[in-house]
Formats: C-alpha cells, sequence, structure tokens
C-alpha cells in the first residue's frame, strides 16, 4: 500500500485533462444529438446541418483558404501533441522520498532547498540573501554570491550540502552543483 501512495504523491494525476477531454467529447455528442432531434422532428438546424457538415468535411480542402485550414491544422496538431505528452511523459511533482519501513514520508523540493540553503549558508559564511538552492528531480543547484573581499572554498559548500543530502537519504538522490559568483556583494 505504501508504494501506491508515495507514487500518487510524487506524480500527477491525469484527471484534469481526462475531465476536459471528457467534457468536450459530451459537449459534441450533445449537439450531434441535438441536430439529429431537429433534423428528425423538421426544424431548422440550430447551428449547422448534420448532412451538409459531414458534406463539407468531406469536400476539404475545396471552399476553404489554404491559410485558414493549415492553421486549424496546426491547431488540430498542437492539441493532439498535448493529449499525447500528457498520456506518455511521467507528470512528476516536485516532490521526493525519504524512505522509512513504518510509514511514508514525502518532502516537498521547496523544504529541501530551504534546509540546503541554509547548510550551504552556514558552510560558506554568507547571508540568507547571498544564496539561492533550486532543487529538481535529480539535481540541486546552489548558487552562492560572496561578501567582497572573502574568498569561497566551493569543495567546502559542496562536502556540507552533499553531507546534508545524505543525512536526508531522498529518493532520487539528487546531484550536487554549487556555482559561486563571479561578483561578490558588500558585507553586512
Amino acid at each position: 500500500m505504501t508504494p501506491r501512495i508515495l507514487k500518487r504523491e510524487t506524480h500527477s494525476s491525469r484527471a484534469r485533462l481526462s475531465v476536459v477531454a471528457a467534457i468536450l467529447m459530451t459537449l459534441l455528442a450533445v449537439y450531434g444529438l441535438l441536430e439529429a432531434i431537429l433534423r428528425a422532428v423538421g426544424q431548422p438546424p440550430w447551428l449547422i446541418d448534420p448532412l451538409a457538415f459531414a458534406q463539407r468535411l468531406a469536400g476539404l480542402p475545396e471552399g476553404i483558404e489554404p491559410m485558414l485550414l493549415g492553421a486549424i491544422g496546426v491547431l488540430l496538431l498542437l492539441v493532439g501533441l498535448i493529449f499525447l505528452a500528457y498520456a506518455v511523459l511521467p507528470g512528476r511533482r516536485a516532490r521526493h522520498i525519504i524512505p522509512d519501513p513504518r510509514i511514508a514520508i514525502v518532502v516537498d523540493d521547496e523544504v529541501i532547498a530551504s534546509a540546503l540553503a541554509k547548510r550551504a549558508r552556514l558552510a560558506a559564511g554568507v547571508t540568507r540573501e547571498q544564496v539561492m538552492v533550486v532543487v529538481s528531480a535529480r539535481a540541486v543547484q546552489v548558487n552562492v554570491r560572496p561578501t567582497s573581499g572573502i574568498r569561497l572554498e566551493e569543495s567546502h559548500i559542496r562536502a556540507a550540502v552533499e553531507a546534508e543530502l545524505a543525512a536526508m537519504a531522498l529518493e532520487p538522490a539528487p546531484e550536487v552543483t554549487v556555482k559561486l559568483s563571479g561578483s561578490g556583494v558588500v558585507g553586512v
């Protein structure tokens, strides 16, 4: 049960896109039913006669400018690619798992970034505004702007951040990159 919960918490749901597709298909079906009923009772079509629409669709590209037809094709292609991408690509949320045999622990990447920024700040001896940490699925990027005139060792900061990550035991374990800014800031 726990692996299923962890997967549900770390991967985004496809429910919203499925609901949008279902609503669009339902509206199209209801409209088709409305037009069919109007045709069956001898009333004029509400928007377009289904037979006339089918004949016009079968006769394409006749009667439509090539630019408009191309624009419609590109729009349909983009919508199809969006649906395909949502179906095929993994929808991953910005979260990591901390393994525990008894309970499921899911930590947001922003919380991890905050803890790593504090550790990097203490290792570098700089203020909070001088450190920025970005956490993604497989990487941690630590950006440090040193105080003017004070040299910082990238390896020392990296070691401190990696030690903090090792203590967290995240799954998947991200790779650490430290970048020291070429320009410093005036010390406080």
